[in-house]
């Protein structure tokens, strides 16, 4: 296996692992031995637990020995809840180091030129690692990143005109929305949301962390008995609330909230993905996923960028991103 492949692996350990390290960034690993076979592999535990370099470390033991560790970020300098990454790949005799994207924190960052000032080779590639966006992220901008999910028929409605909404998509696009939900920090919602279909905001099946639950709710309209009863309540605008979050460590922010919160977040810039499940079904009337954003004519319009568009079941579902050149 050479440094790509082990790359390559790497990003897939990063993504099991999403939804579940945080404030940590989800990182994946690899340790090969001096031949390059691959000897140890690993992931970032939950808060307190070891760093994916350490885990791979340790499952490679003394094959370490004259290798090399390929990372998705770059191995942090400081000592935090555990010992630095950059100590423990020393000590494993660890001779090269390649990573992929760089610590942009004031406390980790440096850890190459540690690595380079103890004679390891230490190299930077080039390579996407979707995992570790919502991450770096919320390091560069301080606020959670921010993916609005949807669903809505051809037409655009998220709703019939009685109000009926169960369910405009099937149930493979549900099974991918509870994935959405568990790779998340956060679900939040607006009360309008918990008044119209007194949602759980669960991830089914159960994997053992829940998102945190929360509901935009100014006017302190949710019911006692919701099922979202014991969320998250704030009474704050979108750029206020996510302060908050980021302030209680969530760094990855999946917005559910009807017509009128997502409006808000949009005319705030302050979405970052959009995941789209259309179903091929035509309503002609009834709520639109999205409310008012304040436009007015086509050249105002909220452009966004298409980065995939994958069947799920008898639905479509968009992945997109805002268009920069229309901010």
């Amino acid at each position: 296996m050479d440094a790509a492949q082990a790359m390559a692996r790497a990003v897939e350990l990063s993504a099991a692992v999403l939804g579940s390290t945080s404030p940590n960034p989800p990182v994946g690993a690899v340790v090969l031995d001096h031949s390059g076979e691959p000897v140890g592999e690993g992931a970032t535990q939950p808060p307190g637990g070891p760093h994916a370099e350490v885990v791979a470390l340790r499952q490679a033991g003394v094959r370490a020995f004259g290798g090399t560790l390929v990372c998705t970020l770059e191995p942090c300098r400081h000592v935090g809840r555990t010992g630095p990454c950059t100590s423990a790949i020393v000590d494993a005799g660890i001779t090269r180091v390649v990573y992929a994207a760089a610590d942009p924190t004031d406390a980790a960052a440096g850890g190459a030129e540690v690595l380079r000032a103890a004679d390891l080779e230490v190299e930077q590639v080039e390579v996407d690692v979707a995992p570790l966006a919502p991450w770096l992220h919320a390091q560069r901008v301080h606020r959670p990143y921010v993916t609005w999910k949807y669903a809505a028929t051809l037409d655009g409605r998220s709703a019939a005109a009685d109000g009926t909404s169960r369910w405009i998509t099937g149930e493979d696009a549900r099974v991918d929305v509870h994935r959405l939900r568990a790779q998340s920090d956060a679900v939040v919602v607006g009360v309008g949301t918990v008044l119209a279909d007194d949602p759980e905001l669960t991830v089914r099946p159960d994997p053992g962390r829940q998102p945190l639950r929360v509901v935009l709710d100014r006017t302190g309209r949710t019911p006692a008995d919701a099922r979202v009863h014991d969320a998250l309540v704030l009474a704050a605008e979108p750029a206020q609330a996510l302060r908050v979050l980021h302030e209680r460590g969530v760094v990855n922010v999946l917005l559910e909230g009807g017509p009128t919160v997502a409006a808000s977040f949009l005319r705030a810039g302050l979405v970052d993905r959009v995941v789209a499940y259309v179903a091929p079904a035509l309503l002609g009337a009834g709520p639109s996923a999205v409310g008012d954003l304040g436009v007015g004519t086509i050249t105002d319009a909220h452009r966004l960028r298409l980065s995939e568009v994958l069947r799920v079941g008898d639905d479509v579902r968009l992945t997109l991103y805002p268009d920069q050149r229309s901010a």
